[in-house]
């Protein structure tokens, strides 16, 4: 990220916060196994560590891990062997009534959505801070500003069954971020989305990264990973085969719509 860029406005919104690249990793894994029941093997003595605003891809065939990984990120599963940690906190010692309250430092994005489908695109990205203990003066200041960012800002009062794919994906992405976590996860964001729609996607994931927040993307899409030219792990059966750093664009970082005409490029050729 260049130096003296400031984060974008969306929509005429305020700027968003950069947070400094301090502290800890934001994740660590020390020789991490996880095997579940019946024999199969989800990670194998994995060792990685993401520090902290930095934007990294995870790839790697169907059952490399991926999804394992995540699972174990957001402690909706635990591991079998090994450390791991989040922002120096060693998941082991989170008991389950503690899980809820270290999931708000994280934002989920699925491949599914997992919008409520009785909520409006307010209503559902409100959601996010009302389970966080968030008041109405909160959401009626951090709601808008999100849905500009996303995009959103025209279908504030449209259900999900009203939106097209890439608009519900960004509704995620806006509930996901809402809370400006120091961690995103997504998995496999654009799997369900056609090429057009997912270069917006990572645009939007672009922007948020830019903020300061450290973005971790579980995809199977090579062709848009070589493109964004960020740092890259790779699972083959649970093992990491491959961390290679991002390659540099020439001259500074692209801004987001520069980005968007790079990936728009490759789409096209």
């Amino acid at each position: 990220m260049a130096a003296t860029e400031q984060p974008s406005r969306a929509g005429g919104g305020a700027p968003l916060p950069r947070r400094a690249p301090a502290g800890p990793p934001v994740v660590e894994l020390r020789n991490v196994s996880k095997r579940y029941e019946g024999g199969d093997v989800g990670l194998e003595n994995a060792s990685l560590t993401v520090n902290r605003g930095e934007f990294v891809f995870i790839v790697g065939h169907s059952g490399s891990g991926k999804s394992t990984l995540m699972r174990l990120l957001i402690k909706e599963t635990d591991i079998s062997e090994g450390t791991m940690r989040v922002a120096g906190r060693d998941l082991a010692d989170i008991g389950r009534r503690k899980v809820p309250y270290y999931r708000r430092n994280i934002g989920m994005v699925f491949q599914d959505f997992k919008l409520l489908p009785n909520r409006t695109v307010y209503d559902n990205v409100a959601y996010a801070l009302q389970v966080t203990g968030g008041g109405r003066r909160d959401i009626r200041e951090k709601v808008p500003d999100i849905l500009r960012l996303t995009g959103l800002s025209t279908k504030l009062h449209n259900y999900p069954d009203q939106l097209s794919g890439g608009e519900q994906q960004r509704v995620a992405v806006a509930r996901a971020f809402v809370n400006h976590p120091p961690l995103l996860l997504a998995d496999e964001p654009t799997g369900n989305l056609d090429p057009e729609t997912s270069i917006g996607i990572m645009q939007l994931l672009y922007r948020i990264n830019r903020t300061g927040t450290t973005v971790v993307v579980a995809t199977h899409d090579v062709a848009m990973v070589d493109q964004m030219r960020r740092r890259v792990i790779e699972l083959q059966r649970g093992r990491v085969v491959r961390d290679q750093a991002g390659a540099r664009y020439a001259g500074n970082e692209p801004n987001t719509a520069e980005l968007g005409a790079i990936l728009q490029e490759h789409l096209e050729t």
